[in-house]
């Protein structure tokens, strides 16, 4: 389960291609990607 949702937070979300200038730039980031996902998830929103 872990990797499956690891591999369409790589290949749909492109979380490896994160290019922040900060910490907290990378965790808002990360944050907005995790976000989406649980969303799209959840089914209370399309992707």
């Amino acid at each position: 389960m872990i990797e499956t949702v690891f591999s369409v937070l790589v290949d749909q979300y492109r979380i490896t291609e994160i290019r922040a200038n900060s910490m907290i730039g990378f965790e808002v980031a990360l944050d907005g990607i995790l976000l989406a996902y649980s969303l799209v998830t959840l089914g209370l929103v399309e992707f």
